[in-house]
């Protein structure tokens, strides 16, 4: 399955993001609030400036304590980032956030962010692309 057909089958709720100088407390509601794990970092919207997880906040709240929390999310956010293109398959995304450890990855097209694919989007994509070879497969040997 590809990315492009992994984004059509979520849910329309488009990509949540802050800007730079947003509070990480800022950004720990909006993840609790979505119930999601990472927010975009963007200055205009458009643009792609990082990326802030749930766990880049945690590691700092086990380094610092909750002092972090009133600082911006630019201190904390991952601004060198991994992306992917609408054309890559599941398998191609679940091999690059397992070599690179982390769980979401910023769909790019054109110079612009389209989307955001989680490491559970990818999985449930290779799963569905298993078992449409598993049926095409066992058609064969059935001689359908």
């Amino acid at each position: 399955m590809l990315v492009s057909q992994m984004l059509k089958s979520k849910p329309e709720m488009g990509v949540i993001s802050v800007t730079p100088t947003s509070t990480v407390t800022e950004a720990a509601k909006l993840l609790s609030d979505h119930r999601i794990g990472t927010v975009v970092v963007s200055a205009d919207g458009e643009t792609l400036d990082g990326i802030l997880s749930e766990r880049d906040i945690v590691r700092e709240l086990g380094k610092r304590g909750v002092g972090c929390l009133t600082d911006q999310v630019r201190d904390l956010m991952t601004s060198k980032l991994t992306t992917c293109s609408p054309s890559d398959s599941a398998l191609e995304v679940l091999e690059m956030m397992t070599a690179g450890r982390f769980r979401h990855l910023p769909v790019m097209a054109d110079g612009k962010m389209i989307g955001l694919i989680s490491i559970g989007d990818a999985v449930k994509g290779r799963l569905a692309q298993l078992a449409m070879e598993k049926e095409s497969l066992e058609g064969m040997i059935m001689g359908h």
